[in-house]
């Protein structure tokens, strides 16, 4: 939290950015947010917020999800929480959507402490309806993760303009006197990040003079939400005929992949079934042409059932519960 009310201020130099640094660090340490009882009867979960920090919590042994939920969002005094959730790996690192209604040492079985990540879950498509600066900040904090790890696959020119946009928001505008290109090396923004991009960096965050914090905020955003692989959850299946695909859940529907080249579209109100059996899914589709509307005004409809299986049965229920 407080990370965040210090960006707002903005930092217009290469002191006040190493002292901000230096404050981060000391935030590495660990918040501790305890509870009344003795050792025997708590439970201790340790929460990774997406700047970095960390906030461990106290809880009683049977608290729920949503009691640890609750508390983060108290801590980070998030309003429109609706959007975020707490995730785990299990042991055999398949990773889990904490469910707000069951025990948490039901769920997360590695532990104590039992760690846990707070991420965004649902990304919303049009970024100005979210009202709090923070929830946009977060958004950023996440989109900006996801695009360094490789996850969301980002366009060189559209990597460096939100490169661009990060830093405005971070440092505030560009003054070549005091701002060096070595200082856009201090930032990690994507995967193989050479000299010439932190130039091209460099030089498109001249071009966001003159924009407050939470403007380079909203414009970084509304540029990330038009890569195709916004908000997909991606997940690697194999399919009857051996051949590997990736099964990329979105708002509209089921995208399928295989490889980089997107084969199909499988829309929501189109999917009559899809479940489950220990590594195998099921998916069963409604066939949307010309034909096949004239039989369903006959009272006939053609399904199509695809069926997919993963690598373990956690995996398969995790894809299934999103």
């Amino acid at each position: 939290m407080l990370s965040f009310l210090r960006r707002t201020l903005g930092r217009r130099s290469m002191r006040k950015h190493a002292e901000k640094e230096r404050l981060r660090e000391a935030q590495r340490a660990s918040t501790h947010i305890p509870a009344a009882g003795d050792a025997h009867s708590i439970i201790t979960c340790r929460v990774s917020l997406l700047d970095g920090t960390d906030v461990s919590v106290d809880l009683p042994k049977k608290a729920k999800g949503e009691e640890l939920f609750d508390q983060i969002m108290y801590y980070l005094d998030l309003v429109e929480k609706d959007y975020f959730g707490l995730r785990f790996m299990d042991s055999a690192q398949v990773p889990h959507w904490l469910d707000n209604t069951k025990s948490i040492k039901k769920q997360v079985k590695i532990g104590p402490p039992y760690c846990l990540h707070l991420r965004v879950k649902f990304y919303s498509s049009e970024p100005n309806n979210l009202h709090e600066e923070l929830t946009r900040y977060l958004f950023v904090l996440q989109l900006k993760q996801d695009i360094l790890s490789g996850k969301l696959e980002c366009p060189f020119d559209t990597a460096v303009q939100l490169a661009g946009f990060a830093l405005q928001a971070e440092l505030g505008d560009c003054d070549p006197a005091e701002h060096s290109l070595d200082l856009v090396s201090e930032f990690r923004f994507i995967p193989e990040q050479s000299e010439d991009t932190e130039l091209a960096i460099y030089e498109k965050w001249k071009e966001c003079r003159g924009q407050m914090p939470s403007q380079a905020e909203i414009n970084y955003l509304n540029k990330a939400k038009w890569l195709e692989m916004y908000g997909v959850d991606m997940h690697m299946v194999k399919a009857r005929d051996g051949n590997e695909y990736s099964l990329g859940l979105t708002p509209t529907g089921v995208l399928v992949f295989e490889g980089e080249t997107k084969i199909g579209l499988f829309f929501w109100p189109k999917i009559t079934r899809l479940d489950f059996k220990k590594s195998k899914l099921t998916l069963v589709v409604v066939e949307d042409d010309e034909q096949v509307m004239q039989e369903a005004e006959e009272g006939k409809e053609q399904e199509h059932t695809f069926v997919f299986r993963m690598d373990h049965p956690k995996a398969c229920k995790h894809l299934w519960k999103c």
